[in-house]
């Protein structure tokens, strides 16, 4: 059964779910932890799971909208969706296409899931990990070249933009289940997992079988900046004791997070750790750099 939309000025009682009125594809849901009556207008909701955010006199708590799907022994198939959205600046076009890798159980046509129908195409999607050190996630997307359509397509787009080969072009990997699709008793266009949108940065082969494109975040491209800084991993570029940095504190270390006993020798080492020592191990760190960035330095 589909969760009902949140509405105004309406009383709610523990444990109940609602979700936002709009489609935010983030994969939440929202459950009532305090009882009590909504506010007037609707809240600006959490984006993680865990996180409350407090409406009228009715506290709500972040949850995954598929939990109880993936939790149980026997979870209900997981569908894998792709889109891909050209730019006309880049492609000379704006047409989606839509398409599912069709090696789901009892799914051999199309797959229709919030009004769009997805394609059946043989596709292997592999390197979608998450973490939050080291070097970005580079997934592949390994798409069959049945009656070279891949090739046509790419053929169109470097007629437009010589050896562009789909390069800026956006990917968005949609995963919800089975039961969620139209036109299943279950159907919810809310129930899936969050929404992931990739690039692809370039071309890695091609053949008369298939062709392979690798995929990256939008701030992990070649010579990517934002707004005036570097992607750098683990040196922070804030002027120490800065409004940046913010730190005011009394606690004195090197530049190698040795303790020391004067301002005067207070010196930061740049480093993750180095914020650690000052803000507190499970402290909210104000660390100018991207930890996540291949580049250390």
């Amino acid at each position: 059964m589909a969760v009902a939309a949140w509405t105004a000025n309406t009383t709610i009682a523990l444990d109940v779910i609602r979700r936002s009125t709009a489609l935010n594809n983030n994969g939440l849901f929202f459950k009532c932890t305090t009882a009590g009556t909504t506010a007037a207008t609707q809240p600006d909701w959490p984006k993680e799971v865990g996180d409350t955010i407090t409406d009228g006199t009715v506290v709500w708590t972040a949850i995954s909208s598929v939990y109880q799907d993936v939790s149980v022994l026997s979870p209900n198939a997981i569908i894998e969706l792709f889109e891909l959205r050209p730019s006309q600046n880049l492609h000379n076009t704006t047409t989606v296409t839509r398409w599912h890798n069709g090696c789901n159980e009892n799914i051999s046509g199309d797959i229709v899931f919030n009004g769009q129908t997805y394609s059946r195409m043989a596709i292997e999607a592999n390197g979608f990990k998450k973490s939050t050190t080291g070097a970005a996630a580079r997934p592949t997307l390994t798409i069959a070249n049945t009656d070279n359509l891949i090739t046509f397509l790419l053929k169109d787009i470097n007629a437009f933009n010589i050896g562009n080969d789909l390069g800026g072009a956006e990917v968005r990997r949609i995963r919800t289940h089975k039961k969620f699709l139209d036109g299943e008793s279950t159907a919810d266009p809310y129930a899936q997992h969050p929404l992931e949108i990739w690039l692809i940065d370039r071309k890695a082969s091609e053949n008369i079988n298939v062709v392979t494109f690798e995929l990256a975040m939008e701030v992990d491209l070649p010579n990517a900046f934002l707004p005036q800084r570097q992607l750098i991993g683990n040196c922070c570029q804030w002027q120490y004791r800065s409004s940046e940095c913010s730190y005011t504190g009394s606690n004195y270390f090197n530049k190698n997070d040795v303790v020391v006993s004067t301002l005067a020798a207070d010196v930061c080492g740049k480093r993750l750790s180095s914020c650690k020592k000052r803000f507190g191990e499970n402290g909210v760190l104000p660390f100018g750099s991207f930890p996540t960035a291949g580049k250390t330095q």
